[in-house]
């Protein structure tokens, strides 16, 4: 019977936690929408969340912790990791870069609420700047996965190095290409993924691949 009740009382924990990041997470993104980044503290948020102030540092960390978290939670990781598991065993070179788009268009369509946010703190504060350089890292190494794949295959287009492939690939699935054509121009997002293919296939492979 005591087992019970304590599995009853972790569940019940469980839960009020996941409720509490819940709120400080909705009330982070309004704020940072409505105030901007810079100008919303932690005893701001925790007054708008209604939570005391040690709560967001014990669950976050910091305001950057708060910021990753909406990042983070945009796009499932279990989403994000079946796209590229996708990707990467996919034995058509078009088909690989195909999904290359999906996936950039899934994650900033995900994103897409919080752009002008991380433009705004990628702008003010020096923490999220080192945060979206490693983001950025990331992204590169992994792509560096896709060149070298068209490498070993052959169907990189002639005299294009792993590099300028690598380069070709990041700048053209980058967060600032969708937010200029979905955002601004009012592509949808249909049409970024489908042009987005289009120029990835004849940037990237040799027309006979």
């Amino acid at each position: 019977m005591k087992a019970e009740k304590r599995a009853y009382y972790s569940e019940n924990r469980d839960a009020q936690a996941a409720q509490t990041r819940f709120q400080i997470l909705q009330a982070a993104k309004k704020l940072f929408q409505t105030e901007g980044f810079d100008r919303v503290t932690i005893n701001k948020l925790a007054e708008a969340a209604e939570v005391a102030t040690p709560t967001i540092y014990a669950i976050f960390k910091s305001k950057r912790g708060v910021l990753q978290s909406l990042i983070d939670d945009a796009l499932p990781p279990a989403q994000f990791e079946a796209l590229v598991d996708d990707s990467m065993q996919e034995k058509s070179p078009k088909k690989r870069l195909s999904l290359c788009a999906k996936l950039a268009r899934q994650i900033y369509d995900a994103e897409r609420g919080l752009m002008d946010i991380l433009r705004e703190a990628s702008v003010v504060a020096p923490e999220f700047r080192e945060l979206e350089q490693e983001r950025e890292k990331r992204r590169y190494e992994r792509q560096g996965e896709y060149v070298k794949e068209m490498i070993m295959e052959k169907s990189l287009m002639k005299g294009l190095t792993l590099q300028k492939a690598r380069d070709i690939l990041w700048t053209l699935t980058g967060r600032d290409m969708y937010r200029m054509f979905v955002i601004e121009r009012g592509w949808t997002s249909d049409e970024y993924e489908k042009w987005l293919t289009q120029l990835l296939i004849k940037s990237l492979l040799d027309y006979d691949a």
